[in-house]
């Protein structure tokens, strides 16, 4: 993909605390466009980190429509490798809390209105995050696992998207469910012929439109009275 704008792409370390309470960074990379309506925070899925081929991708697809990224890593290294942190669900929306109190401070980001994007587990920290953060201007879940965020759905007020592929079968009713339980403005958008992880040819390309195009809708409401670009 060939940008048509400049993106200023820096590397950054988040402060956040681990389960004893002890301070640590956790690695990212924010990305920000020119003229940027505002920034969307990546929560990956299971197993994934800020290095997520398919989250950057979609990133890139994001920053075309001047929508800045955060990709940054929810665990760390010897976190990661106890299977039940990566379940945990509080411990991840704590860490997505700790990032956007970051970012709402950072001279480069403090003045756009931030986005969530989530992936797997990644999109039930996105959910619970947004349903305590009422800056939360828009909610994208890609393969989410919106059931994992409980009773806290039923707070998000944010725009939510929900995508889901096709033939992820078990996830597309876990969605269908989640859709009828938000109670802000939502959608569920399925994208044929693609499963869990949107491998298949022009798959992930179509999610990614699906969510820059409402990151962009719903971040640019925010931004100058709605009057971002078109």
């Amino acid at each position: 993909m060939t940008l048509t704008h400049e993106v200023a792409v820096s590397d950054i370390a988040i402060p956040a605390t681990d389960l004893s309470g002890a301070l640590i960074n956790l690695p990212g990379r924010l990305a920000v466009p020119e003229s940027a309506v505002g920034l969307v925070l990546f929560a990956h899925g299971s197993g994934s980190s800020r290095m997520s081929p398919r989250n950057s991708f979609v990133a890139s697809v994001l920053h075309e429509s001047w929508v800045g990224t955060l990709l940054f890593d929810l665990l760390t290294e010897q976190e990661a490798t106890d299977r039940a942190n990566v379940f945990d669900i509080r411990l991840l929306a704590d860490r997505l809390l700790a990032a956007m109190r970051f970012v709402t401070r950072h001279p480069e980001t403090r003045h756009l209105p931030l986005g969530l994007f989530g992936a797997s587990t990644g999109a039930a920290a996105a959910l619970v995050a947004a349903a305590e953060e009422p800056d939360v201007a828009v909610v994208v879940s890609r393969g989410g696992r919106p059931d994992l965020a409980g009773a806290a759905i039923k707070q998000v007020h944010a725009p939510t998207l929900l995508i889901v592929g096709g033939d992820d079968t078990e996830v597309l009713l876990l969605n269908q469910k989640a859709l009828a339980a938000l109670p802000c403005e939502k959608r569920l958008s399925i994208v044929p012929g693609a499963t869990h992880l949107f491998e298949e040819p022009g798959t992930l390309e179509e999610a990614a439109r699906l969510a820059a195009e409402w990151c962009a809708r719903h971040v640019g409401s925010r931004t100058n009275g709605g009057s971002g670009h078109a």
